[in-house]
């Protein structure tokens, strides 16, 4: 994590602590413009699936956000679901997503 910025290291950390908290298969965390974050990990219920990117993304948008400055995913996979990855585009085409394991090393 240290060729990321400080705030986007937080992401990969919170994203990290979610997971580790739910002992789910993702976490994720997102920063919105004004630097709230929001952290998620994967959703699976009978009535309701949500990888933790859209979660999180979910829960930044229920708090009336419209634009993310960078989110991040914390998977074991060695990619990111393109569902996870279009949530994060409809708020903002340009913000980065971090792909990272569960240990906090980069992918990509």
């Amino acid at each position: 994590m240290a060729d990321l910025d400080p705030e986007d290291a937080k992401l990969v950390t919170l994203a990290r602590s979610a997971r580790a908290r739910t002992g789910a298969a993702e976490g994720a965390a997102v920063r919105d413009s004004d630097g709230r974050t929001y952290a998620a990990a994967t959703v699976t219920l009978p009535s309701l699936s949500l990888t933790a990117l859209q979660a999180a993304v979910a829960a930044a948008v229920s708090s009336g956000v419209r634009t993310l400055e960078a989110a991040a995913v914390v998977t074991e996979e060695s990619t990111l679901d393109s569902a996870s990855l279009a949530a994060v585009a409809d708020l903002s085409p340009d913000a980065p997503v971090h792909h990272a394991d569960p240990a906090g090393a980069l992918h990509g």
